[in-house]
């Protein structure tokens, strides 16, 4: 009778393993959500939902884009990192979540490494400085030499812009830059479009609209070379501001304990996502370019954007809020 139960519960067990290797081997088995730490018309959202089409086409589910805006993106990457490790919740995190957070937030409930699997770098993109048509300034060289004498309000809608103008202010010898937060770029936009703001860094994306229709003019790009998108735009480097090149990014996380084969699978479609003609293109369009990684190899990347981050908010003098 021992023996007989010894090989029914051995049995049962096989059959459990057998059910659970089958579970993880349909994932997935439901639709997937992506969490964005911005609002709806921010470049991350456009990529996002780009990419959210594509990789739901592949996997054969539904991805839902869902904005969860605030705290500098910190609210959306703080829910993924509470979420079920199950790959159903995922997080499109940026160099703002998961970068220059750490250095600047005094209490943050998820740590960039430890409460993340490190799925896959999904693009890399420029940032430009745009002001309102009626500021008094019309190339980079102005807005420089303007700050030094007047006051400068300047919009910022994610950490990135906190560091980019800070670390734009120190360099160039601006005393008089108020800074005037908000919770993502497009509410800051419309203030520099109303003429209340003067000036913000904004993802291309978002800004390519307005200035097209005269509503922004652009001055420079944050990137170490010029865009693609933007030839005639001059670096901030060639503006006179040695060694400035502070790009953006976007990247798709997973809270920590997601098994590896998940892990491994999401890796692969975004790299066959963001390598579809189409998709390339449209990322192109919006003044960014496919970064794909392996997991790894991008977990020890976004070690170094914190590291480098966390330096660049010291030197500007920012204190943590």
């Amino acid at each position: 009778m021992k023996k007989f139960l010894t090989a029914t519960t051995a049995a049962l067990l096989g059959l459990t393993l057998a059910i659970s290797a089958s579970a993880q081997g349909a994932y997935p088995s439901q639709n997937i959500t992506i969490v964005l730490p911005f609002g709806p018309g921010s470049g991350t959202d456009i990529v996002t939902r780009t990419i959210a089409q594509k990789l739901g086409e592949s996997l054969g589910k539904t991805v839902i884009v869902e904005n969860r805006p605030g705290a500098n993106g910190s609210i959306a990457a703080d829910y993924v990192a509470r979420a079920k490790p199950d790959g159903y919740t995922l997080l499109m995190g940026t160099n703002s979540t998961h970068g220059a957070n750490p250095a600047l937030l005094k209490e943050m409930r998820y740590d960039p490494i430890k409460s993340f699997e490190h799925v896959n770098r999904v693009a890399v993109f420029t940032s430009i400085l745009v002001v309102n048509p009626k500021f008094p300034v019309n190339t980079m060289r102005e807005l420089i030499a303007y700050g030094k004498t007047h006051e400068i309000t300047l919009a910022t809608g994610n950490a990135s812009g906190v560091v980019q103008s800070e670390t734009l202010a120190r360099q160039v010898g601006w005393k008089n830059l108020l800074r005037v937060p908000f919770k993502s770029n497009p509410p800051a936009m419309t203030e520099v479009i109303a003429g209340r703001i003067n000036v913000m860094f904004s993802d291309v994306a978002a800004a390519q609209a307005q200035l097209k229709a005269g509503n922004l003019r652009a001055l420079a790009v944050t990137s170490g070379s010029r865009s693609t998108l933007l030839p005639d735009l001059p670096t901030i480097i060639e503006s006179g501001v040695p060694d400035y090149d502070l790009s953006g990014w976007n990247a798709l996380f997973a809270p920590a304990g997601t098994p590896r084969d998940i892990v491994d699978r999401l890796n692969a479609e975004i790299t066959k996502v963001v390598q579809l003609p189409e998709v390339r293109n449209r990322l192109t369009d919006l003044g960014a370019e496919p970064g794909p990684m392996k997991p790894a190899e991008f977990a020890a990347w976004v070690q170094s954007e914190v590291n480098m981050w966390t330096k660049l908010v010291r030197e500007a003098g920012i204190a943590p809020e």
